[in-house]
């Protein structure tokens, strides 16, 4: 095999594309999910701490890499590098935009680079689905006909697409946002994808989760502010996506699954905030993969908070399918010429007329 084909060709990818690969079969990416999730709990993965990068002049923003490998069949290593701005919804733009660089497993070189907003809402939304599905499984819980959405944004739509692209149906859904500008577009998004279930606006977050057996957090809050347990006393699946909004009270009077112990715990989170105030990781019950093992057991009795962290694994999964999907379809867009020396010592034959 000659330098030039040992190199894969570098592509871009952009959103239009992802866009069409993911669209409609919500059901597919959640198996995706599944399937790397498995792949983590059988330790055939790599999933480095995620890196912070934040800015003094402005500390509500932040941009954040993940780096990642994952073995089974998906093989590729790669990087998403995500941005948080909040102050972008002011203007109307994404609070959030992203890239996702995915490495050739065998020479490290990278095949692609893709916008990964959408992949990285699809993984998120992926996972919340699968997690709902799998914790309201357990004897003695039905499943649940009520759902409610804590944050009205780009995650929170996602999900309520993902339920739905997995058979989810409900008799009520509730919404509330601090915003209420947020929370009549998102009913208005509701109204329009064709969502069967009364939606109620409600007016605080309590009589929101008191009126729900299905909870989703999707919100850009830092710290706690659902302090309360007795909020939760019907034993609600919660959904704690956004990570931060539960104050380790709660936790503590539920059982609590997350997608990895060690990611999980850090960085402010409620379950970090519990370590913190316990000085112990016992609250927590175990992890999604356990719970597809059959390792863990979902009381009943109690809420059960599902706090998944973001795995850069899951990115890579989702991007590495979009690729392959894209290459398949013959509309890989190669960037030509991008690798301009293929040959390690130079000279003669170092660069090549394709990349």
């Amino acid at each position: 095999m000659t330098k030039e084909e040992l190199v894969p060709p570098f592509a871009v990818i952009p959103g239009s594309q992802v866009h069409s690969i993911l669209t409609g079969h919500e059901q597919r990416t959640i198996d995706l999910v599944e399937a790397a999730y498995r792949v983590h709990g059988e330790g055939d993965t790599v999933n480095p701490p995620s890196y912070f990068l934040r800015f003094p002049d402005r500390p509500s923003s932040r941009i954040i890499a993940l780096p990642a490998s994952i073995g089974g069949e998906t093989r590729v290593d790669g990087l998403k590098w995500i941005s948080s701005f909040p102050e972008n919804v002011a203007a109307g733009i994404p609070r959030a935009s992203a890239v996702l660089v995915l490495n050739d497993h065998d020479t490290g070189y990278p095949l692609a680079c893709l916008e990964s907003s959408i992949i990285s809402a699809a993984r998120t939304a992926a996972s919340a689905a699968l997690g709902a599905d799998l914790l309201s499984r357990a004897p003695g819980r039905t499943r649940p006909r009520r759902v409610g959405f804590i944050g009205t944004g780009f995650i929170a739509r996602h999900i309520h697409t993902y339920l739905a692209g997995a058979g989810w149906s409900f008799d009520e859904v509730g919404v509330h946002d601090l915003s209420a500008a947020y929370a009549g577009g998102f009913r208005s998004y509701l109204e329009g994808s064709g969502e069967s279930g009364r939606i109620t606006v409600h007016d605080s977050a309590e009589e929101l989760i008191r009126s729900s057996d299905l909870v989703v957090f999707a919100t850009v809050a830092s710290a706690p502010h659902v302090h309360d347990p007795d909020w939760f006393t019907h034993n609600p699946v919660v959904l704690n996506i956004s990570l931060r909004d539960l104050a380790p009270e709660v936790l503590l009077a539920s059982a609590n699954v997350v997608d990895d112990i060690e990611h999980c715990l850090k960085a402010d989170t409620s379950p970090h905030l519990t370590e913190q105030l316990t000085g112990t990781r016992e609250f927590i019950d175990g992890t999604l993969a356990e719970v597809m093992a059959g390792k863990v057991e979902i009381p009943a009795d109690r809420p059960v908070v599902f706090s998944p962290f973001g795995l850069g694994v899951l990115d890579l999964a989702v991007g590495k399918f979009v690729y392959d999907e894209v290459l398949a379809r013959g509309e890989l867009h190669v960037i030509e010429g991008f690798f301009h020396e293929v040959d390690r010592y130079g000279g003669a034959g170092a660069s090549r007329g394709r990349s």
